[in-house]
């Protein structure tokens, strides 16, 4: 299941191809191509994940004398038992959020092939890349010139590795980590390529995202349900949602502008771009 909030289904279309040789690595080869773009996570299973360990983490802090300012600043010593218990219970919450996406994808698969009467493999829909965000993973990387290992915290950011690294694919080993970037229902949507340079300045890592630039509370109360509607009509693209609000809440306006934060990220040097894809159709919830 997709989930609510900014997790989406969207069908989208190659509008520009900033990477041409990056790009046909990853089977996108001119402008026009449809694709697939599927955003969800771990779901309840992953809630109830860091509800428990919330409560854990706590009791840990008392012990430990650990103090925060912030309850969600809950932590525990990496390697106590509520540490290492939680490490566990979050890789068990990512593979079960793996095996979601993979399932979505199946579903998408059979749905495309009825639709046109084909096959899944002769329409070509195979999986460009998957990704896990919002999750801490142990990793090497180097540090004032020595190898270390630390556990690489990304909230609000994904990974992002470069050419050569040990952990992308083989097919990706001369372009680099393909990285996903969700835009909003109304605008786009990026693939991009990781770098040597963001290896060394952000382990490894760029944006997600656009980012919230209303509350979901403030978008309710700001936007008009049938306007919002209105526009994306205007802009040919079709919506399926769970429940009204939506609507509201993941509006365009609701969000900064992906492009500027996507060529910020490249003029920086921490990821490059390659693809930008436009939405004709969006399913949330």
């Amino acid at each position: 299941t997709l989930g609510a909030g900014n997790h989406y289904a969207e069908i989208q279309v190659v509008d520009e191809i900033y990477d041409k040789w990056a790009a046909c690595k990853m089977g996108i080869e001119e402008k026009g191509q449809i694709c697939v773009m599927i955003h969800s996570g771990s779901r309840g299973f992953g809630h109830q994940v860091a509800t428990d360990a919330l409560v854990q983490m706590e009791k840990a802090m008392k012990r430990d004398n650990i103090e925060t300012n912030d309850r969600q600043l809950a932590c525990a010593h990496i390697k106590s038992q509520e540490g290492q218990d939680y490490l566990k219970a979050m890789a068990a919450a990512a593979n079960f959020a793996w095996v979601n996406r993979s399932s979505m994808t199946f579903l998408s698969r059979q749905a495309f092939a009825k639709q046109f009467n084909s096959s899944p493999d002769d329409l070509d829909m195979h999986v460009i890349y998957d990704v896990s965000h919002n999750i801490a993973k142990i990793e090497e990387h180097i540090v004032e010139g020595k190898q270390k290992t630390l556990l690489v915290h990304r909230k609000g950011s994904t990974r992002a590795f470069p050419p050569h690294h040990p952990l992308i694919p083989v097919d990706y080993q001369l372009t680099g980590q393909p990285v996903l970037i969700g835009g909003t229902m109304g605008t786009c949507s990026y693939v991009l390529t990781g770098t040597e340079q963001g290896m060394k300045e952000t382990f490894g890592s760029t944006c997600h995202g656009a980012g919230r630039a209303l509350s979901r509370a403030k978008s309710r109360r700001n936007l008009d349900y049938m306007q919002v509607l209105e526009k994306l009509e205007q802009l040919g693209i079709s919506i399926r949602v769970a429940s009204p609000k939506l609507v509201m809440e993941e509006a365009p306006e609701s969000y900064k502008n992906v492009t500027d934060v996507v060529n910020t990220c490249h003029a920086a040097g921490i990821s490059k771009k390659c693809i930008k894809l436009r939405p004709i159709a969006v399913i949330k919830g």
